[in-house]
C-alpha cells in the first residue's frame, strides 16, 4: 500500500528573518525590474543641477561632481541626464527642476526606456542615427545594432564562425548594394581580383545564361536556331522547356544549380537541332542563314585590310593562302551559278 503524505509548502521568509543588506537588494532588483534605467536617470534626475541654474540656488550638484561620487565618467551620467530631458519634454516623466535631492516619483515602464536612453555617444552621431532608425524599422534594439557597429571585430568573428550569421551579413549587404554605387564598385573589384570568386562568378553566370535561354521558350513560346533564327517552339518542345524550368523553380538558395541547369540547356537544345532537322523548310533556311552570317564575317574581315604597308607586311604564305581562298570563291560562286534558277 502506497501512502501519500502531503508535505506543507515552503513559506517565503518575513521580511524581520531577512538580512537587511539583502531586503535592500531585493527591493532595489525589484524597482529595477519594473522602471529599467529610470530607476537610476531619476537619481540623476534629482540629483544633477540642471543647466544654467547656479550652484548656490539648489542643492544639487553638476554630473561632472555625481560621476566623480560615482565613480563612472561624466559622460555616462549625461546620457542618462538626456534620457530623463528627452522623457520629460513628452510629459513622461517630471521636469528636473520639480525634483528635489532624494524625492521619489512613479516611473514609466522598462519597455519605454530604450526609446529616451542612447547607450553610446555614436547614437546621437549622424551615423548613429542611421543606425538607429535602420534597427527600428528592422523591429530590433538600437542599443544592439549600436554595439555590433562599434565592435566590428567582433562580428568579423561571428561572420567567420557562423554561417547564419554569414548569411544575414550577406542579405544586408546585397540589400545595401542597391543603394550603394561605391560598394557596387569595390565589391566588383575585390571580385575581380579574387580567382576564386571570379570562377564562381562565371559559373553562376553560364547557368543564369542558360536557365533564361529555357525560361524564353516558355514565357515566349519560341526558339532561337543555332543560326540565330527565331522561330515558334514546338508544342513537345515548350511542354519539355516547361518540365525543366519546373525542377529549377523548385530549387531552394541552399541547392547548387549548375547541373540542373547544364542538363535543361543541353536536353531543350538538342530538342531544337531536332526541330530544325525535322522540317525540311526550316532546315533550308537554316543552312541559308548561317551562309550568309559566314559571307558577312569573312566580308568585314576583308574590308578592314589595309594593305598600305603591304611591303613590311609581306610573306610568301600569305599569297598562297590567299590564292587558295581565291580558289574556294571561285568553286562556291561557280556551284551557286549553276544553282541559279536562270540555269
Amino acid at each position: 500500500m502506497t501512502v501519500t503524505v502531503d508535505l506543507p509548502e515552503p513559506s517565503a521568509p518575513s521580511l524581520a528573518e531577512v538580512h537587511a543588506d539583502v531586503a535592500r537588494d531585493a527591493r532595489a532588483f525589484g524597482v529595477y525590474a519594473r522602471t529599467g534605467g529610470w530607476a537610476f536617470a531619476l537619481k540623476v534626475a534629482r540629483s544633477v543641477r540642471p543647466g544654467g541654474q547656479a550652484a548656490g540656488e539648489t542643492p544639487k550638484i553638476s554630473a561632472k561632481e555625481f560621476s566623480e561620487l560615482a565613480g563612472c565618467s561624466a559622460e555616462r551620467v549625461m546620457r542618462y541626464y538626456k534620457a530623463w530631458d528627452k522623457a520629460s519634454d513628452d510629459g513622461l516623466v517630471p521636469l528636473f527642476e520639480a525634483l528635489a535631492p532624494g524625492q521619489d516619483v512613479e516611473l514609466p515602464d522598462a519597455d519605454v526606456w530604450l526609446t529616451y536612453y542612447a547607450s553610446r555617444s555614436s547614437a546621437t552621431s549622424e551615423r548613429g542615427t542611421a543606425i538607429t532608425a535602420a534597427a527600428e524599422a528592422e523591429g530590433i534594439r538600437p542599443t544592439k545594432a549600436l554595439e555590433v557597429a562599434e565592435n566590428p571585430t567582433a562580428l568579423r568573428a561571428a561572420i567567420l564562425a557562423d554561417p547564419g550569421t554569414a548569411q544575414a551579413a550577406r542579405s544586408a549587404l546585397l540589400d545595401r548594394l542597391k543603394d550603394d554605387p561605391a560598394l557596387q564598385t569595390e565589391l566588383a573589384r575585390d571580385i575581380a581580383r579574387t580567382d576564386e570568386l571570379k570562377k564562381a562568378v562565371a559559373s553562376e553566370t553560364r547557368a543564369a545564361d542558360r536557365i533564361g535561354y529555357v525560361r524564353q521558350i516558355v514565357e515566349n513560346g519560341q526558339i532561337r536556331t543555332p543560326a540565330g533564327q527565331t522561330v515558334d517552339a514546338p508544342a513537345d518542345l515548350r511542354a519539355e522547356a516547361e518540365r525543366h524550368l519546373s525542377l529549377l523553380d523548385e530549387l531552394d538558395g541552399s541547392e547548387e544549380s549548375g547541373e540542373w541547369a547544364t542538363e535543361a540547356y543541353d536536353t531543350v537544345k538538342n530538342l531544337v537541332a531536332q526541330a530544325v532537322e525535322a522540317d525540311p523548310e526550316l532546315r533550308v533556311q537554316e543552312r541559308r542563314t548561317k551562309f550568309y552570317s559566314s559571307l558577312q564575317r569573312v566580308t568585314k574581315v576583308f574590308e578592314e585590310l589595309t594593305l598600305d604597308d603591304a611591303n613590311d607586311i609581306y610573306e610568301d604564305d600569305m599569297v598562297q593562302r590567299l590564292e587558295d581562298l581565291q580558289a574556294a570563291i571561285n568553286t562556291c560562286i561557280t556551284a551557286l551559278r549553276k544553282a541559279s534558277p536562270a540555269h
